[in-house]
């Protein structure tokens, strides 16, 4: 196959279109991160180095507004690393579903994250899902980057990002990550604990330590809930 027909195929693929459209949506708040990681204290290209090797949104979002709210930089990896857990959880799941040879696996461990896993997954053929993977995560990473360059030099010429509401980028992130799971009781359950446990130790803790007390109460009731279970 030609190097054109290579392009009409993929042009032409449901996956291809959904990943590029996915990528540009994504990185339409790509600028929020950039300019909330310059207000947190991160020069421009900091906050362009943590979009171009650590590459997970939610990661981002938590290491930047762990600092910006006073944390250590352990409290904001600590908080950026336990957010981090489900992207090796999904690369598990998409090594045995697309079956990678193994020169290529760390190039797909950088791009393994949500949508490049909900791309590969929405789709039935296997051809399909690597292309799905793939673009998704190519489009994201590029659009990503730009948006975060972009926005990094934004909120460094406009000085006081809370003037523009940008100092509130984290948590809303968080909320748009986290709205589309709360589907049933015990999801719904584990979300008001751990929004219950973070507000109580929010007064008495450093900055950071409360998502880390979170985490461990949301461990403890989602035991619970197991053993609940039959």
């Amino acid at each position: 196959m030609s190097l054109a027909d290579t392009f009409r195929t993929w042009g032409a693929s449901p996956a291809w279109r959904m990943g590029v459209s996915i990528g540009v949506a994504t990185g339409l708040y790509g600028p929020s991160f950039g300019a909330l990681a310059v207000s947190s204290g991160l020069t421009v290209w900091q906050a362009c180095a943590l979009s171009a090797l650590m590459f997970t949104g939610g990661s981002q979002f938590a290491f930047a507004g762990v600092l910006g709210g006073g944390g250590t930089p352990i409290a904001a990896w600590s908080a950026a690393s336990l957010l981090s857990i489900r992207n090796g959880i999904y690369g598990i799941q998409m090594k045995s579903m697309l079956r990678p040879p193994t020169a290529v696996i760390p190039a797909m461990a950088q791009i393994t994250i949500d949508e490049s896993m909900g791309t590969s997954s929405a789709q039935t053929e296997p051809a399909e899902q690597r292309r799905g993977f793939v673009t998704a995560g190519v489009a994201v990473y590029i659009f990503w980057n730009i948006g975060t360059l972009l926005g990094a030099l934004l909120g460094q010429a406009i000085g006081d990002p809370k003037a523009f509401g940008l100092d509130g980028a984290a948590a809303a992130a968080f909320i748009g990550l986290l709205w589309p799971r709360l589907k049933g009781r015990d999801p719904i359950t584990l979300a008001i604990v751990a929004a219950a446990a973070t507000i109580i130790v929010v007064p008495f803790v450093p900055p950071g330590v409360p998502i880390l007390i979170a985490a461990a109460v949301s461990l403890v009731v989602t035991l619970a809930q197991q053993r609940r279970q039959p």
